[in-house]
């Protein structure tokens, strides 16, 4: 029996990876806010014949979430943990800038928590020499876009943190995947301004996500167009990578912004 946990299961690439995952001789331990979506996932799971268990414990109260943790640890690790929830927040279409409290609670859920359970689970993992991580960042991590400073932010965080987990846990037998995808769509996708170049439903990421989990990818990046052009951004000076940015319309002159 293979253990997958995923978290951030009710969101548009969580759904689309329970499918995926969802076969005889798996179980799933799905994470995520929306009940009603959960108990749906829960059904799609049994009629695939995977067992299912559901969770909503509260990611960002310590104590609760080790104590998850834990319990997923018991008998042993799983196999493969996808740590997918995440929230946005932009600068608002007036440019006014993030509420702090928006992007505080941001930085816990995208990369605090991230950061925490990768702690825990890849002590554990190490210890028992199995088991394989699964990070989302995204193509933001490259350079930061003007109008999601926060949310660039973490996902640069969670890029970082996954390559140094992998290269401390490969030894051990411990896989580490860092996911960044471009845009994928959803709910929280469509609700931030501005250009969305080469977007991919949710299903073909999802699909491209396990390819890479199953291969045991370091990075996992997509679709190719935006991921070669945000390499890039990281890689020019600043200064030019800025002026593109803004000749791309990810700025608030062009259209009130971006993702």
């Amino acid at each position: 029996m293979t253990r997958i946990v995923i978290t951030g299961a009710t969101g548009a690439i969580g759904q689309a990876l329970v499918n995926v995952y969802a076969k005889p001789g798996n179980q799933l331990i799905l994470h995520g806010r929306q009940t009603d979506v959960l108990e749906t996932l829960s059904a799609t799971c049994r009629n695939a014949g995977a067992e299912v268990e559901l969770s909503q414990v509260e990611l960002g109260k310590d104590d609760a979430l080790f104590a998850w943790l834990e319990s997923l640890c018991t008998p042993t690790v799983p196999d493969i943990v996808i740590v997918n929830a995440g929230m946005n927040v932009n600068i608002g279409e007036d440019g006014s800038g993030e509420r702090w409290e928006d992007a505080s609670r941001l930085l816990e859920i995208n990369l605090r928590v991230p950061m925490a359970m990768g702690n825990f689970l890849g002590k554990r993992m190490r210890a028992t020499g199995r088991g394989q991580l699964v990070l989302m960042s995204s193509l933001a991590a490259y350079h930061g876009l003007p109008v999601t400073p926060s949310y660039s932010a973490s996902k640069a965080g969670v890029k970082a943190y996954g390559e140094a987990l992998r290269g401390w846990l490969a030894p051990h037998g411990v896989g580490v995947s860092v996911v960044m995808p471009g845009y994928v769509s959803s709910k929280m996708c469509h609700e931030m301004p501005g250009p969305k170049p080469f977007l991919w439903q949710p299903e073909r990421a999802a699909r491209v996500i396990a390819e890479g989990v199953e291969r045991n990818r370091a990075r996992i990046s997509f679709p190719f167009p935006l991921n070669f052009g945000c390499w890039w951004l990281a890689v020019l000076p600043a200064a030019i990578s800025q002026r593109l940015l803004k000749w791309f319309g990810y700025d608030l002159d062009h259209d009130e912004g971006a993702h």
